[in-house]
């Protein structure tokens, strides 16, 4: 049993250690690594189902409802 306690101390320790150097999660992300992220996907989605007008419309919808 002695071991294990020993272990885990170890371990807890190596654990404080790489969280200092870690960088923080703050749940949300920037705006353009979101797109970065999104763009591929939508590009390769309107080219497999061919609807260039169809992600007009949305977009054109979106901005509407976003007011710009």
């Amino acid at each position: 049993m002695a071991d294990t306690a020993a272990r885990e101390m170890l371990r807890a320790q190596g654990r404080k250690a790489y969280d200092a150097f870690a960088p923080r999660r703050s749940g949300t992300r920037h705006p353009l690594v979101a797109t970065a992220m999104v763009l591929p996907l939508a590009a390769l989605l309107v080219v497999v189902f061919g609807g260039w007008e169809a992600v007009v419309t949305q977009a054109s919808s979106v901005g509407v409802m976003l007011g710009r």
